[in-house]
């Protein structure tokens, strides 16, 4: 399968007129590697301006290709930013030579902040929605949930703000699904990062 996702990031790159660097599918094989082995949560750093959200969008709609049931949460530091990944992985669906039997006919749902694919019916949440991480998420389910930059100044530079981002994230747990995967993209802001773990040193 691993082969797969290369494969279909591949294709992507040569609608685009790229090639896929190596640093390009290690991070894709970080990312399947989380999707697959329990407990499906995982944190992406890389150095700036190294594709970190791009390779995501890929991955997300690669996801959808292969099972179109799945439902994606993006959460940012603002719905704006997280509204950016929606629209990468919608562009994606729309321009990928894969992708075509996943637009749907009626795009009542096909917007920059959700949009819903092919998929089989009785499936209440989007395929993919954004939401800035203090925005409503009362309600929702999620299989696959992307925090893309939630740590920023805004959200991160006092101790205060640090701790309310923390308990926001600890109420992911009960929208994501059994089993489901939550991904984590970002660069630290501060020393008393959120990306610290209690293994870290």
């Amino acid at each position: 399968m691993i082969a797969q996702l290369y494969q279909f990031a591949d294709e992507w790159n040569n609608v685009l007129g790229y090639k896929t660097p190596q640093h390009h599918k290690d991070m894709l094989r970080f990312l399947y590697d989380v999707w697959q082995t329990p407990e499906h949560k995982g944190l992406l750093m890389a150095f700036r301006h190294s594709g970190k959200s791009t390779l995501v969008g890929i991955f997300a709609a690669y996801v959808l290709f292969i099972e179109p049931k799945t439902r994606i949460l993006v959460l940012s530091a603002h719905s704006v930013l997280a509204g950016r990944m929606v629209t990468h992985i919608k562009n994606i669906i729309e321009n990928h030579p894969w992708c075509q039997n996943m637009i749907p006919k009626n795009k009542k749902e096909w917007a920059s902040d959700k949009i819903t694919i092919n998929r089989p019916v009785g499936i209440r949440e989007p395929s993919v929605v954004c939401q800035g991480i203090h925005g409503n998420i009362t309600g929702m389910r999620a299989d696959l949930i992307i925090c893309d930059d939630i740590e920023v100044p805004n959200t991160a530079n006092t101790p205060q703000k640090r701790e309310g981002l923390r308990e926001r994230l600890r109420e992911l747990d009960f929208i994501l699904s059994p089993n489901g995967t939550m991904i984590y993209i970002g660069t630290p802001h501060t020393m008393d990062t959120i990306y610290r773990t209690n293994d870290d040193d």
